[in-house]
């Protein structure tokens, strides 16, 4: 099956948004939304997230689950608000963000559940759902994070941030609980089980060399051009790369606020005595 897929760029923080959708039934998925945020006021918006709204009202899709690849370290997840305006909508992630939370819930010194049950359903290798008449598998994608996956939907894979375009290469694999091997493998299991003309949508895409954003490849394209994973490259040339490169990469802007919001599906802080809501910096930790 060959589902319509729309993208949607929040430009801010460089992320590809989708909605994947059922051609015979509209049934449709939203993918890896974006909740806006700027950092120097503290100011949320729902702007880019109701833009995944107004297109699914104009072509009359049936939302039914609200899929985050992973818990984005560069970005806060609409997941929680678009929930709230599709509530038979199904909000999902991997197993491995159980790993996540425990992981990061210390370094914020907060009290929240690291059993995933922020999240309505957590998809285990393998797991298989549909979309309408269309059929969707599960990957775990483990490498970038412990908790990564990709969605097969028909023919489209969206592998988060995992794959980037053939000439950006990969994810960064230097987060806690992040490896290059395993990242090598999770992406050559792709290769392997994965017909070449299979659709692939990134999560992010930054125009290496000035070039015009794109967010979509195939995996035909992804093994024989992608700088890091092409034919010949085998596991230990990747990581000594994948290795050097992160040494040379900063901590992401958003990453202590997107943390505290995704790990709990996107949900913000509650509000303090006060009525405001806050996020937490810790201090000399990274």
């Amino acid at each position: 099956m060959h589902p319509d897929v729309a993208a949607f760029l929040h430009a801010d923080s460089n992320t590809w948004s989708y909605v994947a959708s059922d051609p015979i039934t509209r049934v449709a998925a939203i993918i890896d939304p974006a909740l806006d945020f700027d950092a120097k006021s503290g100011r949320t918006g729902t702007s880019s997230a109701q833009a995944l709204l107004d297109h699914v009202q104009q072509h009359a899709l049936d939302v039914r689950w609200l899929l985050e690849t992973h818990a984005h370290a560069d970005h806060l997840s609409a997941g929680h608000w678009l929930k709230q305006q599709l509530p038979a909508a199904t909000l999902a992630i991997g197993t491995g963000i159980r790993t996540v939370q425990a992981t990061f819930r210390p370094l914020f010194n907060v009290d929240f559940a690291i059993d995933g049950s922020q999240f309505d359903r957590l998809f285990d290798d393998g797991d298989v759902f549909g979309l309408g008449s269309t059929s969707a598998r599960v990957f775990a994608v483990p490498g970038h994070t412990p908790d990564s996956v990709a969605y097969l939907i028909g023919d489209a894979l969206f592998t988060g941030d995992s794959l980037f375009l053939p000439d950006g290469g990969s994810a960064r694999c230097d987060f806690p609980g992040g490896d290059a091997a395993t990242l090598y493998r999770s992406i050559q299991r792709l290769f392997a089980e994965l017909p070449a003309d299979t659709r692939v949508f990134v999560c992010h895409d930054y125009g290496p060399g000035g070039r015009e954003l794109r967010h979509a490849t195939t995996l035909g394209e992804q093994q024989r051009g992608n700088i890091h994973l092409r034919a010949g490259i085998g596991e230990a040339e990747f990581v000594a790369t994948r290795t050097a490169r992160d040494a040379t990469l900063p901590v992401p802007a958003l990453l202590l606020p997107a943390l505290q919001v995704n790990l709990r599906g996107g949900a913000l802080p509650e509000a303090e005595d006060n009525g405001v809501r806050y996020l937490k910096i810790p201090l000399d930790q990274l």
